[in-house]
């Protein structure tokens, strides 16, 4: 019983956490202004321009870190916030999603790869779920195995994001260094709005393999218990 405490407060406490130090970190230094005066479209707009990549749009959209890369459209998207204003949040933010334009133009391996996992990630979590639940109360451990295998898509969706997450931040530091956006002393408040964003994927890996793990176990047991 208390292991199932301790596993049903990590699944729900870890994502928790990760939004909080993401939310928080962003809002202390989306107050801190950039030496440099860039606001986050000029961020991004600059080093789009320093790769040959002019055909790729910036545009603003509402809400608060509603940042993203459309591949489809290739629109760096960027918050309001970061988009008009001139914050070290906005920089790293903005380069980030820059990142993933680098990434699209330079067809990143796991960039590519998440892409076609898109499609088979969202059905299998619309209905691994059903599956398993069926599987569960009606003891049908095929059911269950099934619901399992639907679900470890979206887990191999969840592993596969985070290398993706993790080169766009490093070539947004890279490029905001080498472009001369950020000075020396801003580096540091740069990476902790980076590392921020990134533990929010973390996170989310993590319970989904914890839960893969606990349903394969139940299988287990139930495959055990029928021998």
């Amino acid at each position: 019983m208390g292991m199932y405490i301790v596993y049903f407060a990590i699944i729900m406490l870890l994502p928790l956490y990760a939004q909080m130090k993401v939310k928080s970190t962003y809002k202390k230094f989306a107050k801190v202004p950039a030496e440099k005066g860039m606001t986050g479209a000029q961020v991004a707009r600059h080093i789009l321009d320093q790769h040959g990549l002019s055909d790729v749009r910036v545009v603003p959209t509402q809400g608060i870190l509603a940042d993203h890369y459309n591949p489809a459209t290739k629109t760096v998207a960027l918050s309001e916030d970061n988009y008009y204003n001139s914050s070290i949040a906005g920089i790293a933010v903005a380069a980030h999603e820059v990142g993933h334009a680098l990434q699209h133009a330079e067809a990143y391996s796991f960039l590519t790869l998440r892409a076609k996992l898109v499609p088979v990630a969202n059905i299998s979590s619309n209905l691994s779920w059903v599956f398993v639940m069926i599987g569960i109360f009606s003891s049908m451990s095929g059911m269950l195995l099934l619901g399992i295998a639907l679900l470890a898509a979206g887990v191999v969706f969840q592993i596969v994001t985070l290398p993706v997450e993790f080169d766009a931040s490093k070539r947004a530091m890279n490029e905001v260094v080498s472009l001369g956006i950020i000075g020396n002393n801003e580096e540091r408040a740069a990476r902790k709005v980076l590392n921020a964003a990134a533990m929010t994927y973390v996170a989310a890996a993590a319970v989904a393999v914890l839960e893969l793990v606990r349903l394969i176990l139940i299988y287990t047991g139930m495959n055990n218990s029928d021998d």
